[in-house]
């Protein structure tokens, strides 16, 4: 099934926070739910959160309000799931990494690349008679237009873009506040 036109210009790019139980098979549970709604995850990144025993997942993808909606209450009611939460980027500080492995005889003949990864505040950290591995940490945008830059001089021989970390603006993580009412409850019965 096809998206229409009108579809597309209504969607926007959602960043769900998920926190579960480190358990296995949770992470197929919480992409089949993207995959029944037909839904493309564009990043995906999994790691340990702040709270010991609870991981986070950060999934960014492209849709409406309403379908990134049930898509979030869905996750939710996954047994292993904490607390599942959807934002939009004004609602998060992001960041990704990028790492970029130029050839190391085009950056030496061209003087304009060296120039061209200061002004994007990125950072040489690797140098040999082959390539030049060069990282960026930042925005999405950020990243990619430094690709797009680098790429113009014709010297990437490879790219590549970590998935999007990202943490509320609030002072703590909206999981916290949900575990703390729900050991209130437990202590209570």
């Amino acid at each position: 099934m096809k998206k229409n036109k009108e579809t597309k210009r209504n969607e926007s790019l959602y960043t769900l926070l998920v926190y579960s139980e480190n358990v296995a098979g949770i992470l197929n549970q919480i992409t089949a739910v993207f995959t029944r709604r037909q839904v493309n995850i564009e990043s995906l990144n999994v790691s340990a959160s702040s709270i010991e025993g609870v991981h986070k997942y950060t999934i960014t993808a492209w849709s409406d309000e309403d379908q990134i909606s049930r898509i979030t209450r869905q996750i939710e009611k996954k047994i292993d799931v904490v607390k599942a939460t959807y934002f939009t980027d004004d609602q998060l500080f992001i960041r990704e990494a990028g790492l970029y492995k130029l050839s190391t005889d085009k950056v030496l003949a061209n003087p304009e690349i060296s120039r061209t990864i200061r002004r994007y505040d990125a950072t040489i950290t690797e140098v040999n008679p082959t390539y030049t591995i060069v990282m960026k940490s930042g925005k999405t945008d950020d990243i990619i237009e430094l690709f797009r830059a680098l790429d113009e001089f014709e010297c990437v021989l490879q790219y590549t873009r970590s998935g999007r970390i990202a943490v509320t603006r609030g002072m703590q993580e909206q999981v916290s506040e949900f575990l703390e009412q729900r050991e209130g409850k437990l202590g209570e019965e």
